[in-house]
């Protein structure tokens, strides 16, 4: 069964969705050092986070066995650079499009890869390291933690990744065959 995966998100809310071509993704240990440094302050702490995510080797050959996906971006108007309730609420009405899209993908394409803006949020509690994931199947690792540089997976795919002052965009993508 054909879906056109940008047409699913769009219809989700997204405010832009393109083709994503897989050979444009190039994990990168520099990022997944950015989450070694602390810069979110979920490394070690998630099963969706380094390092129980995998290594960069290991995410780049989960990466390698896709031929193509979906690039999806919500984008909030910020009243000023310190609006943090709208960068909140730009980044909720993005997890929430993006587990929506996330679900309706793995009903018709189960062994795809969705990767997302930022850490796992299903759980508010993650059972890290202590007991396994209680879910593993609907778990949502981030595209950072796969090492990729979000603003250069946009860039290679022709998406922008800042659309101007007074804005944010939260950006996620979802890897099929």
């Amino acid at each position: 069964m054909y879906m056109d995966l940008t047409e699913l998100a769009r219809e989700t809310g997204f405010e832009h969705a393109t083709i994503l071509r897989v050979d444009t993704l190039t994990p990168l240990n520099e990022v997944r050092e950015m989450c070694a440094a602390g810069k979110c302050l979920l490394y070690g702490r998630r099963w969706s986070c380094p390092p129980a995510c995998g290594s960069i080797k290991s995410c780049a050959e989960k990466i390698a066995g896709y031929r193509t996906g979906v690039l999806v971006q919500s984008v909030g108007q910020l009243e000023d650079v310190f609006d943090a309730e709208g960068i909140r609420q730009t980044e909720e009405t993005h997890k929430r499009r993006f587990d929506t899209l996330a679900r309706q993908v793995r009903l018709v394409c189960p062994g795809c890869l969705p990767l997302t803006a930022g850490g796992c949020t299903r759980c508010a509690v993650c059972t890290y390291p202590k007991r396994p994931c209680r879910f593993p199947q609907k778990m949502l690792s981030s595209m950072e933690a796969y090492g990729l540089l979000v603003s250069d997976v946009c860039l290679k795919n022709g998406l922008a990744y800042y659309y101007g002052e007074g804005t944010i965009a939260f950006t996620s993508c979802i890897l099929t065959n």
